[in-house]
C-alpha cells in the first residue's frame, strides 16, 4: 500500500524543513520526502492532505517504564525491579512489558511512537532494556530491537533498597564496587569461555555473565543511571576502567561536568523535569539544565521517565526547556534522532528519510508550542491514533480488536 502525505510543512529532522512538502509510505517505509514538486506520487496512492498541519517523525523516548510499571494496576502491574539481587543483568524487561498498559495510548496522544523499556533502578545492574513501537497486540508485534542497552544504576536508590535489607550495597563504595565485581566476573568468564572453545571442551553457560560480556565487547551500551555530579564522575571512571560505551542517564547535575562530557563525547538522557525535587540527588532539577549541556557541546535526548511524568508531557519538556535557553532545533532532535543514534535505533527510527520506518505524526501547529496537538499518527505506515475534532477526543486503533484478528 502507498501513501503520500502532502501539503504539509515537513520537518524531517535530518534536513531543513519543506514548505508544501510530501512525505511517500509503501510497505511501512519511507520511500521518498521533498518539496511536492520533487516527489512523484503513484496515481493510486492514498492522499492524506496536511495542508496548514505540521509533519514530524514520532518522538522517540529514550528512557521509560510504560509496560513494566503499568498505571493504575498497582502490585499486579509492577515489574520494574526484580530487587532480590543487586545484580539482575540477565532480566529483559521484554518479558515483563504489557501492551494493553495505558501509558501507550497516552504515548500516541503525545506523538511518541518509540519508546525504549527499561528495568528500573532498585538494582546496581537492572538488565536488559528493549525498544518498542507504542501500538500493538504483543510485545513481539511492537518490537523495534532488543537489547538496546544494560541498565545500571548509582546513586541513592540501590543504596537504599538493599541498605534496608541490610546487606550490600548500603553506600555509594558498595554500589560502584558491585559493578566493578560484576563486571571483573565477566571479564573472567569471557576468557574462560573463549579457552574452552580453542580448546574444544564444553562450557556452561551463565546468563548473568553473557549479558555482562555483550557490555564489556560493545556491542550495548551501558546506560548508567546517575544524578549527582559525583556519581556522574564515578559512572565516568567505571567506564574507563572497563571500557564500555557509556550513556548516562537522567543526568540531574550533568550541566555542572559539561565540558569534561562533551570532551569524551558522552551522550545524556536528561530528565524528567516535570517532577519535584523529591530527594536530595535531584535538589538542582532545573530546565535551564538541557540547554546548558547542549551548548557544551553534550549530544542529550529528554525523558520524561514514564510513568514519573506522563510520557505525552515530553514534548512539553522539550518546550519547556526551550523556554529556558535551550534552542528549538535541539529541542526536536532531544526527541527524535539524538536518542535514537545514542541507543542504536537511527537505521529504523528518529527522522523522515527514505528507507526508516513510516513513523510519523500529523501536529496542528508547532509540536512545541503547547496548544498544538498531534492529530494524526501513522506507526509502520498504519494509522494507529486520530484526534476527533468534532468531539475533542483522540481515538486510538485498538490492536486487540481490529480487522484480521
Amino acid at each position: 500500500m502507498t501513501i503520500a502525505v502532502t501539503g504539509g510543512y515537513v520537518v524531517p529532522i535530518h534536513g531543513t524543513p519543506i514548505e508544501d512538502g510530501t512525505v511517500l509510505i509503501a510497505d511501512g517505509k519511507i520511500v521518498a520526502v521533498g518539496a511536492a514538486a520533487d516527489v512523484e506520487v503513484p496515481d493510486d496512492a492514498e492522499i492524506i492532505d496536511a495542508s496548514g498541519s505540521w509533519v514530524l517523525p514520532g518522538f522517540v523516548e529514550a528512557h521509560a517504564h510504560v509496560g513494566v510499571n503499568e498505571e493504575g494496576e498497582g502490585w499486579a502491574g509492577q515489574d520494574t525491579n526484580e530487587m532480590t539481587d543487586p545484580v539482575t543483568a540477565k532480566v529483559r524487561a521484554i518479558d515483563g512489558i504489557n501492551p494493553d498498559d495505558e501509558g501507550f495510548r497516552d504515548a500516541l496522544a503525545g506523538g511518541v511512537t518509540t519508546v525504549v523499556v527499561k528495568p528500573g533502578s532498585g538494582n546496581v545492574i537492572g538488565g536488559h532494556t528493549v525498544a518498542v513501537k507504542a501500538w500493538g497486540r504483543t510485545v513481539d508485534e511492537m518490537l523495534l530491537r532488543d537489547p538496546v542497552s544494560m541498565k545500571s544504576a548509582l546513586g541513592e536508590n540501590p543504596k537504599r533498597v538493599y541498605g534496608e535489607k541490610k546487606t550490600m550495597p548500603s553506600t555509594r563504595l558498595g554500589v560502584a564496587a558491585v559493578i566493578r565485581e560484576a563486571l571483573t566476573k565477566a571479564q573472567d568468564y569471557k576468557a574462560r569461555k573463549e579457552n574452552a572453545a580453542e580448546e574444544g571442551k564444553p562450557f556452561d553457560r551463565d546468563l548473568t555473565n553473557e549479558a555482562l560480556v555483550a557490555v564489556l565487547d560493545g556491542d550495548l551500551p551501558w546506560c548508567q543511571h546517575a544524578h549527582r555530579a559525583d556519581d556522574i564522575a564515578t559512572a565516568i571512571r567505571l567506564a574507563d576502567e572497563f571500557g564500555y560505551r557509556l550513556v548516562i542517564n537522567h543526568g540531574t547535575e550533568a550541566h555542572l561536568l559539561a565540558d569534561l562530557i562533551a570532551e569524551r563525547d558522552i551522550p545524556v538522557v536528561i530528565g524528567p523535569l516535570i517532577v519535584s525535587r523529591s530527594k536530595v540527588e535531584v535538589r538542582r532539577r532545573d530546565f535551564r539544565n538541557p540547554g546548558i549541556l547542549a551548548r557544551a557541546g553534550v549530544r542529550i535526548a529528554i525523558t520524561t521517565d514514564a510513568p514519573v511524568v506522563p510520557i505525552n508531557f515530553l514534548v512539553h519538556q522539550a518546550t519547556f526547556a526551550v523556554k529556558e535557553g535551550l534552542d528549538a532545533e535541539t529541542a526536536l532532535r532531544s526527541i527524535t534522532v539524538n536518542p535514537a543514534e545514542m541507543l542504536d535505533l537511527d537505521d529504523r527510527v528518529g527522522a523522515l528519510k527514505p528507507g526508516l520506518d513510516a513513523d510519523l505524526v500529523i501536529w496542528s501547529g508547532d509540536p512545541l508550542d503547547v496548544m498544538s496537538r498531534a492529530m494524526r499518527v501513522f506507526i509502520d505506515g498504519r494509522e494507529v491514533y486520530r484526534f476527533d475534532e468534532t468531539t475533542g477526543v483522540g481515538v486510538t486503533e485498538n490492536p486487540f480488536y481490529r480487522e484480521g484478528n
